[in-house]
């Protein structure tokens, strides 16, 4: 465990004095604050029409006008900043030779990958935990279900922590930073029209299978507020997965 933090650490270090780390977090409260801004105009806009027309001011339901709209829109946002977040981790390493170093010294390689993919959740964990500051602002103004919000954030980290994991395998294959993101958002948008060929495929066998491997599929019950240990399941074992492939690419350094 040692190890493990003090890789993780010198990444969060690393994040932090580049400007990488900041222009993503920057452009990701950016996007949803204005998405909830929207929605809450929208929602607003709705309310008076139906003043309007039955005269009395009528009982909106915050969660399903401003936040699932803003969160069934979160996924193809992480979907294109978080491979910029995972593209450095080990194409730097790379492109600065120091991947040979870190594997003749006595970290391991599961410290090396795991440590580094860390580094990565605590900054996205850090973006999603500062987006948490628009529902404190609204619940001075309107009743907000605080259960099925904190399932849609629970999901939102699942997804986002699925995306990291692919992004790190990505930036394990090459040491050139702008290859791991478009390998990265490749293989995200894969799993994303996989959905899309599932539902041209239902009531067929292979259309189940595609659902079930549709990463939007299992991120929509979370925006619903359904917590479902089959989706938690399925977010899991894709994250420990691409964090095994990880550790195969970095492990195969060894013998060449």
């Amino acid at each position: 465990m040692t190890h493990i933090r003090i890789i993780a650490g010198k990444e969060l270090r690393s994040y932090f004095m580049s400007p990488i780390a900041y222009v993503v977090i920057a452009m990701f409260l950016l996007i949803v604050g204005t998405l909830t801004y929207l929605a809450a105009i929208q929602a607003s806009t709705v309310a008076m029409q139906q003043m309007q027309v039955k005269g009395v001011i009528p009982e909106l339901h915050v969660n399903e006008l401003v936040f699932r709209p803003v969160f069934g829109n979160l996924a193809i946002i992480l979907l294109l900043l978080l491979p910029m977040l995972t593209m450095r981790l080990f194409a730097e390493e790379r492109k600065m030779r120091t991947l040979e170093l870190l594997m003749t010294s006595p970290i391991t390689v599961t410290e090396m990958v795991v440590g580094k993919y860390l580094a990565a959740a605590v900054v996205f964990a850090g973006m999603v935990g500062l987006t948490g500051v628009t529902p404190l602002m609204l619940s001075f103004f309107t009743d907000i279900e605080w259960v099925p919000l904190s399932a849609a954030y629970f999901g939102l980290f699942l997804m986002g922590a699925l995306f990291l994991a692919v992004g790190l395998f990505a930036s394990a294959l090459t040491e050139n930073q702008i290859i791991a993101v478009f390998v990265s958002f490749g293989i995200l948008l894969l799993f994303w029209m996989v959905g899309w060929a599932a539902e041209a495929l239902q009531g067929q066998a292979i259309g189940q299978v595609l659902m079930y491997l549709s990463v939007v599929n299992h991120f929509e019950p979370f925006v619903n507020g359904l917590i479902d240990t089959r989706d938690i399941v399925y977010y899991l074992t894709s994250i420990l997965f691409w964090i095994f492939l990880t550790h195969r690419v970095i492990e195969s350094q060894r013998w060449r």
